[in-house]
């Protein structure tokens, strides 16, 4: 099931063959006299890519129709002399005010029906048709003008999509919504059926009858929410496509990319992915959270994953604070080095900042750049001129992969389906889950992939299913095939529980995966807040758990640990079970840290999966693979030196040293090679 040689991808962008290193550069908001400078100073840092005319659109286009390319041109030619590539953006993620007075049908109206106002960013209904005319005209426009220019390397769509606005709820969107549904049910017999509409007398008789699901008195039918959100990310990778396909048709020889927000509902980027030649990410994690490095980790590994292993770009980060917490912390010397490195390590080829230079004035003032508003003297500047003269040296780097043998299950219509409200708990978060399984992952220095659980599962040993709450008949049947043909599962509570159209499945949960997993859910049983239970287990251990349990039947399972309180007092907690050449496991309840630990490892074992090197708390080991190179990322996220042994005697390609120990200052990296690759020796 696994691949250890993985083969040498292009660059991301094939005219810079680097490392990409730079960020978005706003050169609108400054006197053209610092143009120049600009571009000297790039060089300087070593810089090779910005994002350009991100939010360019009412200087671009000041008046309707009236183009004004000029100063974009002198940019533009500006950073080719000075070797900086150019990730043009289509501007389309601001409108200009003149939108809004001429056509205010163009703004959006939220569910209970207030219109919002011009004067912020992405003030756009997804559906107007003001705004896709105007969006498509200036694509074009820049597109005609830019295509044979030496700078361009790469296009950058929009801008965050859905970031602020993810749902429109006007009546064109109204209109819209209805016509996406009868293609999906072709007839209204269909829809009541699917949406369960003879409950509190909802049927339609007429498609006109149906609205999106604005307020209203109480809860909102659950299965028209579900559609409503599969309809608001198909909606916005419509306007995605439609100018997608305006710059491919001039120059389908540049690569496209728009920028993702990590582990954001209301897109399903699986959906979203597949229509980019490049994943792209903006990342914020919090300096004041101690264990943000892991969900910074989690949101690299999707990334990765969501390109189904080709290299992806770091859009956007912070150099230091951002402006939009309530208390933005700075980051310590050697943070933002280290979160860049991180990356990299999960398979990033480039690592971009917003932005190039501090703004002086509007929203985000008071958000770090690359040059901070104390100019070049700073210890920023340094840090960001050390940064890109380090990543000179990792052209080998370029276009390896990162190998995983377990894989995790992350789905966001099931995401959606279990954050509706209505349910037995509304603690029971599918994030949270994830989260806990991928820590436990993390902590153990292996590598995981996410996956849709329609995916190809054949090169994992693992699959782990938190809380996949609504499972298809297809996603059924390819976990139950993975199982049978020798893979080990985990899946946990509340999971199969709704199918695609939100209909539970009768005669116990998990009605498709009963017999893959030998038990049968009776009921729930959920806790009250603050309540936490003891979970017996067969080695003699306790496990805590909270939220949640389940009054299981085991037909056919192994009991692995059961509940030691409460009136399902004895019953199973915790199953194994034989399917077909697999093993499966069930845990009913949400455990703590511990209690995932433990099932982790117990499935680890069965799965035949090694443990990994042991080393010192808060250090990340991560590997990227070029055929028969290895390259180790070694990474420090503690404010304290640490000494790390190697699993064999290795090369730094950051200090030119060979050892077989590499001490890692505060938030110290390393970044190792040793070829040719041997699997024994380099199990970490």
């Amino acid at each position: 099931m696994t691949n250890h040689h993985l083969e040498k991808l292009p660059a991301v962008v094939p005219t810079v063959p680097h490392m990409l290193y730079g960020g978005d550069y706003n050169p609108e908001q400054w006197p053209e006299a610092m143009w120049l400078e600009d571009a000297q100073l790039m060089r300087e840092a070593g810089v090779n890519m910005v994002a350009l005319g991100v939010f360019a659109w009412s200087k671009l286009e000041p008046q309707p129709g009236v183009y004004q390319f000029e100063w974009l041109d002198r940019v533009m030619d500006v950073l080719h002399e000075h070797g900086v590539a150019v990730n043009l953006a289509t501007a389309t993620a601001s409108p200009p005010p003149w939108l809004a007075k001429i056509a205010p049908e163009s703004l959006p109206i939220t569910a209970s029906g207030v219109r919002l106002s011009p004067g912020s960013r992405q003030h756009y209904c997804p559906n107007s048709t003001a705004y896709r005319k105007h969006a498509a005209q200036l694509v074009q426009r820049i597109a005609q003008r830019y295509h044979d220019h030496p700078a361009l390397a790469l296009w950058h769509i929009n801008n965050e999509y859905g970031c602020h606005v993810s749902a429109c709820f006007c009546d064109v969107c109204a209109v819209v919504f209805r016509t996406w549904l009868v293609e999906r049910y072709q007839t209204l017999d269909m829809l009541n059926e699917a949406w369960g509409t003879a409950f509190w007398s909802q049927q339609y008789s007429a498609w006109d009858e149906i609205c999106p699901p604005r307020q209203a008195p109480y809860h909102v039918n659950p299965a028209q929410q579900l559609d409503w959100q599969r309809f608001c990310s198909d909606t916005l990778l419509g306007l995605f496509i439609m100018e997608r396909d305006i710059v491919r048709q001039v120059t389908p020889h540049i690569p496209v990319t728009t920028n993702f927000m990590g582990l954001f509902k209301p897109l399903d980027y699986w959906a979203w992915a597949v229509h980019e030649d490049i994943v792209s990410n903006d990342s914020y994690p919090n300096p004041s959270d101690p264990l943000a490095y892991i969900e910074a980790a989690m949101t690299c590994d999707l990334m990765r994953s969501l390109g189904h292993g080709r290299p992806w770009l770091l859009m956007e980060q912070a150099t230091s604070h951002v402006n939009w917490r309530p208390q933005n912390v700075t980051k310590p010397p050697g943070l933002m080095r280290l979160w860049s490195y991180q990356a990299l390590a999960r398979g990033a080829d480039g690592v971009m900042f917003f932005q190039w230079r501090a703004s002086r004035a509007g929203a985000e003032q008071f958000h770090s750049a690359m040059i901070p508003h104390a100019g070049t003297d700073s210890q920023v500047w340094r840090e960001v001129v050390a940064l890109g003269s380090e990543l000179r040296l990792l052209d080998g780097v370029v276009g390896s992969r990162v190998w995983a043998e377990v894989a995790l299950v992350l789905d966001w219509e099931s995401w959606w389906a279990l954050d509706l409200e209505g349910k037995p708990s509304a603690d029971v978060r599918m994030l949270d889950q994830l989260r806990a399984y991928y820590t436990a992952v993390f902590e153990r220095q292996i590598t995981l992939d996410f996956v849709h659980p329609t995916a190809d599962l054949s090169n994992y040993r693992l699959v782990i299913a938190p809380s996949l709450f609504l499972l298809s008949a297809e996603s059924a049947r390819n976990i139950e095939h993975f199982v049978a043909q020798g893979g080990t599962l985990v899946m946990t509570c509340c999971s199969g529980i709704v199918d695609d159209r939100m209909h539970v499945g009768l005669g116990g949960y998990p009605a498709l995966l009963r017999h893959v997993l030998g038990l049968r859910v009776e009921a729930f049983a959920p806790l009250a807040q603050g309540q936490r239970g003891i979970i017996a287990t067969t080695d003699k251990r306790e496990l805590h758990y909270q939220i949640w349990a389940e009054i299981i039947q085991c037909e056919g399972a192994i009991l692995l640990g059961q509940f030691t309180g409460g009136f399902y007092a004895g019953q199973p907690a915790i199953t194994r079970h034989a399917y077909g050449r697999g093993q499966s496991y069930y845990i009913g309840t949400c455990l703590d840290a511990d209690g995932v630990a433990w099932v982790f490892d117990q499935a680890c074992a069965t799965a035949g999966i090694t443990p990994k090197q042991r080393v010192p708390q808060d250090v990340e080991l991560v590997m990227r693979v070029c055929g028969s190179t290895t390259f180790v990322f070694a990474l420090n996220h503690a404010a304290y030196v640490v000494s790390v042994p190697l699993p064999a005697v290795m090369h730094n390609l950051l200090t030119q040293h060979t050892a077989s120990t590499v001490t890692l200052e505060p938030y110290g990296v390393a970044v190792l090679t040793t070829a040719p690759f041997v699997e024994s020796s380099l199990e970490i």
